[in-house]
């Protein structure tokens, strides 16, 4: 058994998909394929039923994939400790939901100003997928809402976001200063795709729910913003999005949503039991960023 066998096996117990396995791994579909197929028969149990529609994991798999992940951790610790042992230069692993947003490259500008030997990796990540990654360590810090964090991941919020929403040029929200949310009643609202943005979808939806509609959902689903951006742009439906994101967005226009107005909240997320003074580093950076900026809200404009 070999450690990049595992690792391809929990890219694709992750994606459950081998063409987005495959991608994230850099390698050939047939490739990934041959490998998993080594494993199993290695192992002389069947981790994955595969058929041309879909792909999920046996009881074996599900069991052995919570293995697999201990054991790539112990793995990158490992070789953590060994780099710091040799003195080399110390890392961080930043999971990141979209780099449309502004919120954690503004924070990891000033963490890097304070620490220039740190190494940091950015890793586009849903939220879901960072709660998973913090857990078997994988990850060292997050971002997002943290509403639906698992025990074990430790949170602070830094940033209450106003909510606003993309629309395309000439549409009639456009005249106006501030859109109420119950004039969404009447749009096609596009989500992300549940299973990347769960905690967001489940906001905006709520949201509607308080203005007295459930929102007309669009049928189709993005995996990142600028997809979200392409279809807004083309006049298939409007997005709500909060406004760290609206520079990186051309081709739409972004206006604020009113009555009630609406506060995405942004929070850090890290392991709880993590000590390390990067990971503190990061924490002291976001808050002291947060006030600098004003980042936070009063609490009779938010809503959670």
């Amino acid at each position: 058994m070999e450690v990049r066998q595992l690792r391809y096996f929990v890219t694709l117990a992750e994606e459950l998909h081998f063409g987005r396995a495959a991608a994230r791994e850099h390698i050939v579909q047939s490739a990934l394929s041959q490998q998993l197929q080594r494993l199993e028969r290695e192992l002389g149990v069947r981790l994955l039923a595969r058929s041309t529609h879909y792909v999920r994991l046996t009881t074996a798999g599900a069991a052995f994939l919570v293995e697999a992940r201990q054991i790539l951790a112990h793995i990158d610790r490992a070789a953590q400790i060994a780099r710091s042992a040799a003195g080399s230069s110390p890392s961080l692993r930043v999971g990141i939901i979209d780099a449309s947003y502004d919120s954690m490259p503004q924070i990891l500008h000033e963490v890097q100003a304070r620490h220039p030997d740190l190494v940091i990796h950015q890793v586009e990540l849903s939220v879901p997928e960072q709660y998973q990654q913090l857990l078997d360590g994988r990850l060292d810090v997050g971002i997002g809402r943290a509403a639906l964090a698992p025990p074990g991941v430790a949170s602070h919020l830094f940033r209450d976001d106003p909510l606003g929403v993309l629309v395309p040029d000439g549409h009639r929200f456009t005249a106006m200063d501030g859109v109420p949310v119950a004039t969404l009643a009447r749009e096609p609202l596009l989500l992300a795709e549940d299973g990347r943005a769960p905690e967001f979808n489940q906001f905006v939806v709520e949201m509607c729910r308080q203005a007295g509609f459930t929102p007309a959902v669009y049928k189709g689903t993005v995996e990142s913003i600028r997809a979200a951006v392409d279809l807004v742009a083309g006049g298939r439906c409007l997005y709500c999005v909060p406004s760290s994101c609206i520079s990186a967005l051309p081709g739409t226009i972004w206006r604020p949503l009113v009555e009630p107005m609406s506060d995405y909240p942004w929070s850090l997320l890290w392991r709880a039991k993590d000590t390390s003074d990067l990971v503190r580093a990061v924490v002291n950076c976001t808050k002291v960023m947060s006030e600098r900026l004003g980042w936070l809200a009063s609490p009779a404009r938010t809503i959670h």
